[in-house]
């Protein structure tokens, strides 16, 4: 996620840093995919698929869309979104310049 801010950047890696979550990342890349075929096809549960779903999407990886099906049902259909992260020192660098830090907590509310 190249020009992305320090933020970006960390919601991108938390969102990636899950075997599941690096999995459904794996198959939407093969193939665009709705929620039931996708969560029989990773043998997960689609409430827990949901969940990294939203994870995904909200970190920018995945997209999605409504479709109807012949019969008329509302299918919603998951992509990968194109991204591309180049790891480097520098890239880190770069990006803790934007980093949004509020009160010097960790993610799990605890000071360091």
């Amino acid at each position: 996620m190249n020009g992305s801010t320090g933020d970006q950047l960390v919601q991108m890696l938390a969102a990636l840093a899950n075997p599941h979550r690096l999995r459904v990342v794996a198959a939407l890349s093969r193939e665009r995919n709705y929620v039931s075929q996708l969560a029989r096809e990773l043998n997960i549960s689609r409430a827990l698929l949901q969940v990294h779903l939203r994870k995904l999407e909200a970190a920018g990886l995945v997209s999605a869309h409504l479709e109807l099906s012949e019969e008329g049902k509302a299918m919603k259909f998951y992509e990968v979104s194109p991204f591309s992260v180049t790891l480097t020192p520098a890239a880190i660098a770069s990006a803790e310049q934007t980093l949004t830090i509020t009160d010097g907590a960790d993610e799990k509310g605890q000071r360091s």
